[in-house]
């Protein structure tokens, strides 16, 4: 997680890590971000990570079409 660590180490000390500091990090990096960027950083990531944002990306993906169909989601702790 070398780019998230850099990330940490800039605003550690400066913000909380509340939901909107998050926020508001994650669309400032994505902002100043180009295609080329992002595409470069996902090529860093070694196999582990990479497996880890497919399946977030997957399961909140997920979430919320179920959210948006209303249909509720059951908490089972096996899988996340």
């Amino acid at each position: 997680m070398k780019f998230v660590d850099e990330l940490f180490e800039l605003y550690r000390g400066r913000l909380q890590g509340t939901e909107d500091d998050l926020d508001m990090i994650t669309l400032t990096v994505l902002g100043e971000m180009s295609e080329a960027d992002i595409l470069s950083v996902i090529g860093e990531m070694p196999k582990d990570e990479l497996a880890w944002l497919f399946r977030v990306y997957l399961y909140e993906g997920l979430k919320e079409k179920f959210n948006q169909d209303q249909i509720p989601i059951r908490h089972n702790r096996q899988f996340h």
